[in-house]
């Protein structure tokens, strides 16, 4: 098999996934997957689409993330992930990723503060007199 590369985003965060044939291994900007997500909650969230399709062993996966902040690098891993699987077998991996959610980009993004006001939606308190 050759490498299969994906995207995936969340919030500013970005993740590039090189997925190959292998024994399991995740490697993120050169470090481990353990080294990389301290918490167990976070290697949860990036292992979710290989726990679902029962290809936790399968897969070798090199990954680079950049921008945003420690979940939302985690949640576009999990995204990218699961592009990669679709793209290795459609049939076998789309349907239960698309019934867990793990295919829908997540859209939210922060809103900008504006002019003239102490937040994005926050007004100065009015005053009357």
């Amino acid at each position: 098999m050759e490498v299969i590369n994906a995207l995936g985003r969340r919030k500013s965060a970005v993740a590039r996934v090189y997925v190959n044939t292998g024994k399991g291994n995740i490697t993120i900007n050169g470090r481990t997957l353990e080294d990389y997500f301290k918490e167990d909650s976070l290697r949860f969230i990036v292992k979710q689409p290989l726990d679902v399709t029962g290809t936790l062993a399968d897969f070798d996966i090199k990954a680079n993330l950049d921008g945003g902040g420690i979940k939302g690098q985690a949640e576009a891993l999990r995204l990218a992930i699961s592009r990669a699987l679709c793209e290795i077998n459609k049939d076998a991996y789309r349907p239960v990723l698309k019934s867990n959610g793990f295919l829908t980009r997540d859209a939210r993004e922060v809103e900008r503060k504006k002019p003239g006001q102490p937040g994005a939606r926050r007004r100065f308190q009015f005053s009357k007199r």
